[in-house]
Parts: C-alpha cells; structure tokens; sequence
C-alpha cells in the first residue's frame, strides 16, 4: 500500500511495509575518469528516507567532486565515511573501476555491459571473480519496456542546448554560452529571453526521456514544430523541428510496415526511412535507442552528397558508429564538439568548411548535475527502493545482471561476454 506525502516542489511516496533486515545504503564516491560529479540520492532525499523509514540507514562516501558537498550531507543529518563495508547496498552513477569494487557486495550502478560493451568486459569478469550481485539501472523497465529510471532528460536538455549553440558558433547567425556556466536549469531557461533563431529546419528523433528533453529547449526557444511531411515539402521563414518516431524512421524490409514490438525483437529486419531528411535538415538531434542490429539513419558515403544539408548533429543517445555512423566516439563536457571530415571521414576541428560538426558527449547531465541527481533520486524513491527494502520483485530481478558473481538468467545471452 502506498500514500502520497505532500513535500515542497515535488511529491514523493511513503513507501508503506517494514523490512525483516536493515537497508544500509552507501552512497560511493565515483572513480571513473572522466570523473562524474551526479549522485543517485541527494542530501533532502536522504534525509527524507531515514526520518521515514527506521530500516533504512543511509552513509556517503567522503567525495571532493560530488556536486553536492560532504557538507551538505551533513547539514542533512548523513554520516560521511571512507570505508563501505557495513553498507548492504551500494549505489552509484557510472561504472565502479576494478580496484575500488568490494567482494560480495550489491551494487546498482549503469555498468554498460548489457549490450556487451568490450571496453567493460574486463570490469564483467572483475564482478563475477568477487561474487558482486550487479543490477544495472538501465535495466529498471516498466511491463511495456519503457525505461523507468535515467538521466534522459536532462541529457536531451543539455544535448539539445548544445546542438543549437553548435550550430550558432559554426554560422555565427546567433552566440548562446556553456550550460555548465549557470547554476541550474532555471536560470538556463531564463538565458533565452530574447533569443531569436534564424529559419533552421530541425529533426528530432525518439520518444523516450531524451526526446522529451530536446522538445522542452525546441519550446524554450520557440522553435515551431511541424508534421513529417510538410517539413520535407517546404521551408519556412521561422525555426521548425519536426519529431520522428519509431515508425517515422524504419520499415520492415519485406512487409513495409513497422511494429515496435517486432522491431525490438528484430531490428535487422528493418530498414532506415531517414534518408529525405538528409536534404532538408540543418541539425539533427538524435535522442533513439539504439543497438548493433538497428540500421544507423544514412551512410558515411553520404555526407560527401551534393544535397547532405546537415551541418550540425546533437547525437544525444551517443552510440559510436550507431544511429549516427559519423560519430567517431565521445567528446568531452570541456570540449564538446569536434569536426568530421565529409570526404575523407576523419575527425577534425569543428567548424570547418569541409566538415560536419558532432556534438557526442556520453555524460551531458553532469552539466546540470543538482537539477539530474534531484530527478533521478526521485525516480528512484518512488519506484525501485521500496522493492529492495522489501526483498525483491520481478523488477528487480529483471534488472539483476549477476547475483553473487554469476549471470542472471535474463542476462544467459551474455554468457559468451562474461567468459574468461
């Protein structure tokens, strides 16, 4: 059974029921480079947890880079330690680095291995050899398979903040500054009062938290959204986006059709519809999941056409050779944007004649990193830590990818990854 308890700015669910053991939660210090400033529950949250619930004991690791300070946590009643051992439960944001991981412990973090990422194998086999029970946020899914937990929005805000000042800074119609340079997203919002873009023409792809982080700036910044096919018959003398969708973008290679649960099961039964966009777009901003099997949206070949209109792409979703062939792999908070060469497909300065400009950071959230950590938290306490302080549940468990060192039987087709 749950009630909703009424707290400033937000609505959080007491979580009704008692544990049989205590919940220890340690909040970790993150140690991956680049580092990463985000926290899965910040300081009022925190607080909130264990003066609601006496089976829950919250400590945080002591941290210089945390966006909210060992002060703050604190002030807030959370003991600050170095040593996690008595914690039953560890959180963090990106994945743990080998050394810093401790044997038997449970960890929730984004571990980045589910699509069996070869620069996480060896963190894979470090957790198996430790006996750690590894469950993956990305893997927090509601029955229909949407996402219940992540940073999507605020990656599509910042991704989407990006794009366009990518595209200011290349033709310099307009100058907008650095995300990271405002203290949070009121008072980005309040930095484009009196912006005026000229007549681009804008695709926005997705449907999940990242696309509705990018259509938040396109109404920000007064940016008209029209449908699909009067975005390709005409231009228009004000910005325009027009949104693409699953079915907006593939069709099955034999029937003509799409259908999202075939698509998932099947993607390389698809093919890419994207290709008249290429001729009547100025940036692109990618926010769709995307896998090895799910066709990317053009060629390479094709940005050296003669009508590639594109000149700048926000590839939120930030898969190398993904959805979007012409990144090259990540960039930086500090140095977002680099160059790809349209004839020779290299990586260049950005803002180069020949080149296309890639805007492919894989933390943009840690830009407006209280605003990220505050949702995320939320996110969390309404809908993932009740069941853990309770013992479990199907949710849980299907986002389990390894229970006490060995593979879940959701995750067996990792089984090829996971050896050594």
């Amino acid at each position: 059974m749950v009630v909703l308890s009424e707290k400033p700015g937000s609505k959080w669910l007491i979580l009704q029921g008692k544990s049989n053991t205590m919940l220890v939660i340690g909040l970790i210090r993150e140690g991956k480079i680049p580092s990463d400033n985000r926290v899965a529950l910040i300081p009022a949250q925190c607080k909130w947890l264990v003066s609601h619930f006496s089976d829950i004991q919250i400590k945080v690791q002591s941290s210089s880079n945390r966006c909210f300070s060992d002060q703050e946590y604190r002030h807030a009643g959370i003991e600050i330690v170095d040593d996690l051992q008595d914690c039953n439960l560890l959180l963090g944001i990106k994945e743990v680095p080998i050394p810093q991981l401790i044997a038997h412990k449970k960890y929730i973090f984004f571990s980045h291995t589910k699509k069996k990422q070869s620069y996480n194998q060896k963190l894979m086999h470090a957790m198996m050899d430790l006996g750690i029970t590894l469950i993956d946020y990305e893997c927090f899914e509601h029955k229909d398979g949407q996402r219940i937990i992540g940073f999507g929005f605020f990656a599509g805000i910042v991704g989407a903040h990006n794009g366009i000042m990518t595209y200011g800074n290349r033709t310099g119609a307009y100058k907008i500054g650095r995300v990271g340079d405002v203290k949070d997203y009121r008072e980005l919002i309040h930095t484009y009062f009196g912006l005026k873009l000229p007549p681009i023409k804008i695709v926005v792809t997705g449907s999940g938290r990242v696309a509705h982080g990018i259509v938040e700036i396109m109404n920000l910044m007064d940016v008209q959204e029209v449908d699909a096919d009067e975005y390709l018959s005409r231009e228009f003398d004000y910005p325009v986006y027009t949104h693409l969708k699953g079915a907006d973008l593939y069709r099955h290679k034999i029937n003509g059709n799409y259908s999202r649960i075939n698509f998932h099961e099947h993607p390389e039964q698809y093919e890419s519809l994207f290709k008249p966009y290429l001729s009547q777009t100025d940036i692109l901003m990618n926010g769709i999941y995307w896998e090895p099997r799910i066709p990317s949206f053009f060629k390479m070949e094709d940005l050296s056409s003669a009508d590639f209109r594109i000149q700048a792409i926000a590839d939120i979703t930030d898969d190398k050779n993904g959805s979007i062939p012409c990144n090259l792999g990540d960039a930086t908070i500090d140095d977002p944007i680099y160059g790809v060469n349209k004839f020779k497909f290299h990586k260049t300065a950005p803002y180069l004649a020949d080149s296309i400009d890639m805007m492919a950071v894989g933390n943009l959230p840690n830009e407006l990193p209280r605003d990220a950590s505050r949702f995320f938290g939320e996110q969390l306490i309404k809908y993932i830590l009740n069941d853990i302080r309770l013992g479990g549940s199907e949710t849980i468990s299907k986002a389990t990818i390894l229970s006490d060192g060995k593979l879940t039987e959701s995750f067996s087709y990792l089984s090829d990854y996971a050896a050594h």
